[in-house]
Order: structure tokens, then C-alpha cells, then sequence
């Protein structure tokens, strides 16, 4: 049986949600002056049918905490949009596991954003995102 857990200190919930992400809740966010970090505790809505956390949802909230993190550097009236997107897998994450999706890397230009994020359950590495993120105004 699985037990909720509280979100570490600084989460609170996040307010941008998408059909996509609508399954996921709640997740929940950290905003520093230098990124925006996701998180959520792992449950059986996030699993893949061998029982641990789907690859497909670690790779769709480090695309989401990238690109936030990219447009609150960024700033200004533009938003972002993916280009390229690579994860690697580097351990499974649990059913139970608090996940966080940190961005630690941004390189912005004019028109692309580079980004670098890692993904932890229960603070252990489980996989590391790179993105390229286009530049483009609103309006």
C-alpha cells in the first residue's frame, strides 16, 4: 500500500497544467532565481507495466521543467518551444519515490536555448535530460 508523502520544503503546487499532465497530478513546484523545478511523488498512474516509473513521464516533465526554466531565464514576453529532446536512463525510479525534475545547465542565445536537467527519485540519479528550446514571441 502506498503511502502519500509530503513534498519537500519550498514545493508548493503547480499552477500550469496541460491534458497531458492532467493524469500526473499533483505536481508540484520550486521556483529559485535559477530554475524551475518539478516534482511529484511516484504513483501507479506514473508506472509502466513492469511496476516502475515510466520513461515517458520522466522524459515529458524534464521537456516541462527545461523549457520553464529556459523561459524564466530567458524573460520577456516569449515563450519556448521544443526542437530536440535526449534522456538517458540511468536508473529506475519507484512507485513511492519523490521525483524532482531540476534544470542545472541553460545556455541562452537569441533564438535557441540549451538546456540540461537531471531527474532524482528519493535524491539518487535516475536520468539526465538535454533540450534545445526555440525562442519565439508572443502575439
Amino acid at each position: 500500500m502506498q503511502t502519500d508523502i509530503a513534498p519537500p520544503d519550498g514545493f508548493i503546487p503547480h499552477d500550469r497544467r496541460s491534458p497531458l499532465t492532467e493524469p500526473w497530478e499533483p505536481i508540484f513546484v520550486r521556483r529559485t532565481e535559477e530554475a524551475v523545478i518539478l516534482g511529484l511523488q511516484a504513483r501507479p498512474a506514473h508506472a509502466n507495466g513492469r511496476g516502475f516509473v515510466h520513461g515517458g513521464l520522466l522524459m515529458a516533465l524534464a521537456d516541462n521543467a527545461m523549457g520553464l526554466t529556459c523561459a524564466h531565464r530567458v524573460g520577456g514576453d516569449r515563450s519556448l518551444v521544443t526542437v530536440n529532446l535526449s534522456l538517458d536512463f540511468l536508473a529506475a525510479a519507484q512507485i513511492g519515490q519523490w521525483l524532482a525534475f531540476e534544470t542545472t545547465f541553460v545556455k541562452p542565445g537569441s533564438t535557441l536555448c540549451f538546456a540540461q536537467a537531471f531527474v532524482t527519485a528519493d535524491g539518487h540519479p535516475c536520468a539526465r535530460a538535454n533540450g534545445v528550446f526555440r525562442i519565439v514571441s508572443r502575439g
